[in-house]
């Protein structure tokens, strides 16, 4: 079978064969070649990406495969979730996608520009739409790797395109799109409320198409999916401050490809704390025999730095929560627990653990008395002791220590 990749993107090498193995992310798909053709047509997702390097002036583009029909599965995180898809289908569905790409700037957002208008008019639309493609090279057999985004694919400069069909868009989202006046965190906000899928919000958001007249940019993919998740949740965790407080120990499970999460919710004001365990020969932390972890965390007031050490992980976890307790109006003391373990060997990107989280809360929860019994409970799901968790968290450390008003009544 001829060689998917000329160079890749891999996680510690980036392609150059130092480890002298076949690589363990791309040997997992099955064999695709795309046509060696500078045209094609097929149904984007839809799917566009907006990179980051040498912003503002930077390249975006828009992603099909050469394939018509329902494509939507070669997209969502949603859908790989809910058909509990498995990592080769997953890599195997981003392979056929092939990116057509092109040279733009961030402020082209608002002026007249056939490629960036018909980009924008792919991200509104919330199904498949047919598209032309007419390329200025062949797509090159390459597949892009990052940790916030799915993998990008088969990249080649984009010499004209056009739409086959008219895109179809919800009236919710042509109306926040058309609305100049409307700042971005209104208009993410007010999507979410009406039930548009995140993946989809962070589309608009991304193609420029979300805030006031003067101020839309077009936002880097990796940048427009934490900012997403962040201002949901920000919204919404101002609002469940006010709520009572749970009054059991709530905890939650969830696991997916390798992703194993605990999520420990305590009587308390609101508090949030994310700790994860890069086991060794997963994704992140494919060669050394230690464990790696990674933590965030914020108290009451919330934070006002980014989430460094988990990134974009944190805020997937916190807008999923913030839905969770929005839902059962109450505010909870809550630390997360995940486990990376090496199952989990090819990134997907922090699509899956949105919806990893966002399922695990809603089934039932199991009730404990106790702190103690919880942990118990968890260390017979988990595959490294609970303790080596409980003894970095900060937020577990200073639970029940500060007195309360009303323990003076």
């Amino acid at each position: 079978m001829e060689q998917f990749f000329e160079t890749s993107l891999c996680v510690k090498c980036k392609g150059k064969g130092w480890c002298n193995k076949p690589c363990k992310i791309y040997s997992k798909i099955k064999d695709f070649t795309p046509k060696k053709s500078k045209h094609f047509s097929g149904n984007s997702p839809p799917e566009i990406f907006v990179g980051r390097y040498n912003y503002p002036d930077i390249q975006a583009g828009i992603l099909s495969p050469e394939a018509h029909g329902d494509t939507s599965e070669l997209s969502m995180p949603e859908i790989w979730h809910e058909k509990n898809l498995q990592i080769p289908q997953i890599l195997t569905n981003r392979s056929q996608l092939i990116y057509g790409k092109f040279q733009t700037s961030i402020k082209k957002a608002r002026t007249k520009n056939k490629f960036t208008n018909l980009m924008q008019e792919i991200s509104m639309t919330h199904k498949p739409v047919s598209t032309e493609f007419f390329l200025k090279k062949i797509p090159k057999k390459l597949l892009e790797i990052n940790k916030y985004s799915a993998a990008i694919g088969n990249p080649a400069p984009l010499k004209f395109a056009r739409l086959q069909e008219n895109p179809k868009v919800k009236s919710k989202v042509n109306y926040l799109t058309t609305d100049t006046d409307c700042k971005s965190v209104t208009a993410i906000k007010e999507l979410h409320k009406s039930n548009i899928q995140t993946s989809h919000i962070i589309k608009i958001l991304s193609a420029g198409l979300l805030g006031t007249k003067t101020r839309r940019r077009l936002v880097p993919t990796r940048w427009s999916i934490t900012a997403v998740d962040d201002t949901i949740s920000k919204e919404m965790i101002k609002k469940i401050k006010y709520y009572p407080e749970i009054n059991e120990i709530l905890l939650f499970h969830g696991d997916y490809v390798g992703n194993h999460y605990e999520f420990l919710l305590l009587p308390d004001k609101f508090s949030f704390e994310v700790i994860e365990a890069y086991m060794s020969g997963s994704v992140w932390n494919p060669l050394s025999p230690n464990i790696h972890f990674a933590q965030d965390f914020e108290r009451f007031r919330g934070r006002k730095k980014y989430a460094y050490d988990v990134t974009g992980a944190y805020y997937t976890a916190r807008i999923a929560l913030a839905e969770y307790l929005e839902r059962i109006k109450r505010q909870a003391y809550t630390i997360i627990f995940r486990e990376e373990r090496p199952e989990y060997n090819a990134p997907l990107g922090v699509g899956i653990l949105r919806q990893l989280a966002r399922k695990a809360f809603e089934q039932k929860p199991e009730v404990f008395d106790t702190i103690t019994e919880a942990l118990q409970r968890m260390q017979s799901r988990m595959k490294l002791p609970t303790q080596e968790f409980a003894q970095k968290s900060i937020l577990l450390k200073e639970y029940g220590v500060q007195k309360r008003l009303k323990e003076f009544f």
